[in-house]
């Protein structure tokens, strides 16, 4: 655990460029696409395509990191993430930009699993949580930045922000290359296998609720997302930039929340009374939101609902890698997908709950808050009960 220290930084500098440049191209994509021929529905399924390639491949890539080592597959990931955006910003034609988006969706599902893993190698038990509230705090404030950043250099050329973007990605490779050590050693990448070792190994007893559950967090997250935009601006006339100004608040607060008190309340408590309250604190949030009526209550709400939702994410990861018997990547990689798994089919369904009632999403959402509350009881009883017959 010598280099927690020194590679943590070097973990949340690597994905905060990750995921600015994630970020940079999400307001121009649109616009993009449209410019090539795409319809409506044809950027849903832009959009789709990046999560379903995440969906097949971040178990695999968590896997392999298991057997080969953190460090290369992270550079794979990032790599193939910047080859991705340079082929978008110089796609002219539809298939193109979906060649791109699939081969990023590909490779770039990488980094994700195995930043985790990395982070479980390096830490302690109690200071798991911290680690992993770090790579979330990250996480959003890339999203904060980036899209601000696309937005600028959009003004020059549509293409120039995906440039951008590739270029921050192939220095976030060289960031890797020289500065991460490597955090599995040669003696820990295999003792965790055998020869007939099952891809969803880490998906049995009662871990697989814990991936159920994420999957209902990921959905409800989704789900609001999609439609968000809409319901603020019929429930308080907001525009595109005011909503931009309340993802930017609610991101702040999230990374707060993840980089500082995350680790402070699993050490003290540990991950599942974490999980529990960023759950209901998250309910709570979209409870309020149907009260929306104006910039201020907008604000306020949507940072209650990003604060307990940012929580729990860290924390299922924190668990996970404490309990799973099977690798780091493995639990993180499978991890990875069914929260893909979430955002590939949360947007339709909530797109179409708006469309039959606008405060359907987050009443939803409340349900299958209070659904994943139930999960996690029956993770614990099932916990208990694994125990007692060992």
């Amino acid at each position: 655990m010598s280099g927690t220290k020194k590679s943590l930084p070097i973990l949340f500098a690597v994905m905060f460029l990750v995921m600015v440049g994630f970020g940079i191209i999400i307001p121009v994509l649109p616009f993009y696409a449209e410019n090539v021929g795409a319809s409506p529905t044809q950027l849903g399924f832009l959009m789709a395509v990046y999560s379903l390639m995440q969906l097949i491949f971040a178990p695999m890539w968590g896997r392999i990191s298991d057997r080969i080592g953190r460090k290369p597959v992270i550079m794979i990931g990032i790599f193939g993430l910047s080859v991705s955006f340079f082929l978008m910003g110089l796609s002219s034609q539809l298939w193109m930009l979906f060649a791109a988006r699939i081969i990023g969706g590909f490779l770039s599902s990488a980094n994700m699993p195995t930043v985790m893993a990395y982070v479980a190698d390096i830490t302690t038990p109690e200071d798991r949580g911290k680690g992993m509230g770090m790579v979330g705090a990250a996480v959003g404030l890339g999203f904060v930045f980036g899209p601000a950043i696309g937005g600028i250099f959009s003004k020059i050329s549509l293409s120039m922000p995906f440039y951008i973007a590739g270029t921050s990605s192939f220095i976030t490779f060289f960031l890797v290359l020289f500065l991460l050590q490597e955090s599995l050693t040669k003696e820990n990448r295999n003792e965790v296998h055998s020869e007939n070792a099952s891809l969803w190994q880490s998906f049995r007893g009662s871990l697989s609720i814990l991936f159920i559950l994420q999957l209902f967090i990921s959905l409800s997250l989704s789900g609001l997302e999609a439609t968000f935009a809409y319901y603020a601006a019929k429930k308080a006339g907001l525009g595109t930039v005011t909503l931009g100004y309340l993802f930017m608040i609610m991101g702040v607060a999230g990374a707060i929340v993840q980089g500082g008190l995350v680790g402070i309340l699993t050490k003290k408590y540990g991950e599942g009374v974490v999980i529990q309250i960023g759950i209901i604190v998250s309910a709570i949030g979209f409870g309020l939101i149907l009260l929306i009526d104006s910039f201020m209550t907008a604000a306020i709400f949507l940072t209650i609902f990003g604060i307990g939702n940012g929580v729990i994410r860290p924390s299922i990861s924190a668990l996970l890698t404490k309990k799973s018997t099977s690798g780091h990547g493995s639990a993180t990689g499978l991890l990875s997908s069914f929260d893909s798994l979430g955002r590939i089919v949360g947007p339709p369904l909530g797109g179409w709950l708006f469309s039959v009632a606008i405060g359907l999403p987050y009443i939803s959402g409340i349900i299958l808050s209070i659904v994943a509350l139930i999960l996690y009881q029956m993770y614990t009883l099932k916990s208990k009960k694994i125990a007692s017959t060992n």
